[in-house]
């Protein structure tokens, strides 16, 4: 750990954040003690007695004001740890959902300050006309209205100044933090702090850079051309720099603003199965997702569509990811726990040496999960809650999935959200099902590149050459019995070991009973050196006989023992 006055500091503030908020519902949460989201939001909404009511409404929003009072950082998590009812009860999650653009905004000057030094030119030769009041103030940034010369209309994002220092020093005390936590506690062995706080860090790093944020914007926008009633507003190339981003404005309004009047000229059953159908693409066609659509970051507009904005957090997807995402989509929504049971393993990677994860215990705890998901009334059918609750209990099974897995549940749990915001009458499980055939399609198609077919036919070219050689040379070690077929299996040194340890009890009990039996033979040959009146010999048998087998009663004992407590530690 760093010990300079300001990594001190910051060591301290976590600590005494720890300390007043890591009890109750939150700690509960937080060491998976609720197997089910919804234990501690029921337990909270219930009101158990005046004073607990008043605890669960003051203590979520004094630790929405602690973050907001530690930095950007700490503002950040607690907005990524709003959209994660895995972690936090409901509401927590309410309370830090403010911190989403409810965060004090930084002065004019500054932002021209920056404007000047990454634009080169003044404001007033940038733009037309440039609004001084913020239009939204964020933890990172602040955005303001603008018109270009040529009279569009755009939105300006400015980086905070200062900002990437200020994050950098905050991640080197979260990663001492986070290897403390995985060393010492049982959530640290489950969660894995150190990934999350690293897999944080490059998302924070991704969204400082909003050059980055504009190429994400191209990408998406050019993947969601397909759905004409979803708009990404697209940037100003001449106008980005890493710490400025101009891009098209998208007037309109949050979807949580609608008011009942205009809902009745919207479609948001369509525009919410639509809005889901471009996510699947998304994640499962393009690898490459826009992953923090809260409420928002999604707005209806004039036309009665919808509008996607901040595209510095977006998730990536491998190709052999998205094929394991894809049968697991299926598997919980026709229920076949089994499947996803299978599935789930195959994402997660045993963790120790030498630790396997209960099979068996997994596909009880996952069809528990699955199984119950078509039967689920409306409120229950979310998806993404079955994908957290999945990545719950691979941990807890032993098992280490992606971290895409719980993004993913994250995204989807916020797309549910927005869902029944557009209709409340939205089921994201009945559109998922519907629209996987088309994802499946759309996959096969993506596949069937010029290049991958070239590169397949490449390989089939090379395999076909190699083959004649191949067999030759199996044929010519088989004829002069030279061939050998090598097994390695990760359990064989485990199973040896306990094939040794079998023959040496067996190998030592067989030395006890010839002891006794040499003992007994002995007590009848009448020697003039006797203990306790008794042939000497035959006695120190004896002697020999019982203090051995007590010591091999204890041994095994005490080896079982240890060797369970290891086991459960795994």
């Amino acid at each position: 750990m760093r010990l300079s006055p300001t990594h001190l500091r910051r060591y301290k503030d976590i600590a005494l954040l720890f300390l007043k908020h890591g009890r109750g519902d939150l700690a509960r949460r937080i060491h998976g003690e609720d197997d089910d989201f919804g234990v501690a939001e029921e337990g909270v909404r219930a009101g158990q007695g005046g004073d607990q009511a008043r605890q669960g409404r003051s203590e979520p929003e004094e630790l929405a004001r602690d973050l907001e009072r530690l930095g950007p950082t700490f503002v950040k998590v607690g907005q990524i740890l709003s959209g994660r009812p895995d972690l936090l009860p409901a509401p927590h999650r309410e309370a830090l959902a403010r911190l989403q653009d409810k965060v004090t905004p930084f002065p004019a000057e500054e932002v021209e300050a920056i404007l000047f030094s990454e634009l080169g030119v003044r404001v007033s030769k940038a733009f037309a006309h440039f609004e001084r009041q913020p239009l939204a103030a964020a933890s990172l940034g602040q955005v303001h209205r603008a018109t270009m010369r040529d009279g569009r209309e755009v939105v300006v994002k400015v980086q905070r100044p200062g900002i990437r220092g200020v994050i950098a020093t905050d991640f080197e005390v979260l990663a001492d933090v986070a290897a403390l936590l995985d060393r010492h506690t049982e959530a640290g062995r489950l969660y894995h702090f150190s990934e999350l706080v690293e897999q944080f860090r490059r998302t924070l790093r991704d969204e400082l850079n909003y050059e980055r944020e504009a190429a994400h914007m191209r990408q998406i926008g050019r993947s969601l051309a397909e759905f004409p009633r979803l708009h990404v507003p697209q940037p100003v190339n001449d106008f980005c720099s890493p710490l400025v981003l101009t891009m098209e404005h998208a007037p309109g309004r949050k979807i949580t603003r609608l008011s009942p009047l205009a809902r009745i000229d919207l479609d948001g059953a369509g525009l919410a199965d639509e809005l889901l159908q471009a996510y699947l693409k998304q994640v499962l066609v393009d690898g490459l997702f826009h992953a923090d659509p809260h409420p928002g970051n999604i707005f209806v507009t004039g036309e009665n569509h919808l509008a996607l904005l901040d595209f510095g957090m977006v998730g990536r997807v491998t190709p052999q990811l998205r094929e394991q995402l894809l049968q697991l989509l299926m598997a919980i929504n026709e229920g076949r726990g089994e499947e996803a049971a299978e599935v789930l393993a195959a994402m997660g990677a045993g963790e120790g040496a030498g630790s396997a994860p209960d099979t068996q215990a997994l596909a009880r705890a996952v069809a528990s999960v699955v199984v119950r998901q078509p039967e689920a009334d409306l409120r229950d059918r979310a998806v993404g809650r079955a994908l957290l609750l999945l990545d719950h209990e691979a941990r807890l099974h032993r098992l280490h999935p992606p971290p895409e897995l719980s993004l993913l549940g994250k995204t989807l749990l916020q797309l549910d959200e927005v869902g029944r915001t557009l209709d409340p009458n939205f089921r994201p499980a009945d559109s998922i099902k519907r629209h996987l055939g088309e994802i499946m399609a759309a996959r096969i198609r993506s596949d069937l590149t010029r290049g991958n077919l070239f590169g397949t036919l490449l390989e089939a070219k090379n395999f076909a050459a190699g083959l004649p050689g191949r067999l030759n040379r199996v044929m010519e070690n088989l004829g002069r019995r030279d061939f050998e077929l090598t097994v390695k299996s990760p359990e064989t040194d485990e199973l040896l070991a306990g094939m040794r340890k079998i023959a040496n009890r067996i190998s030592a009990g067989l030395v006890l009973a010839a002891l006794i039996v040499g003992a007994a033979l002995l007590m009848r040959v009448d020697t003039a050196f006797r203990l306790w009146g008794y042939p000497g010999l035959a006695m120190l048998c004896f002697v020999a006989a019982a203090a051995g087998g007590g010591w091999l009663v204890i041994a095994t004992f005490w080896s079982d023992a240890r060797d369970e407590t290891r086991r459960r530690r795994g």
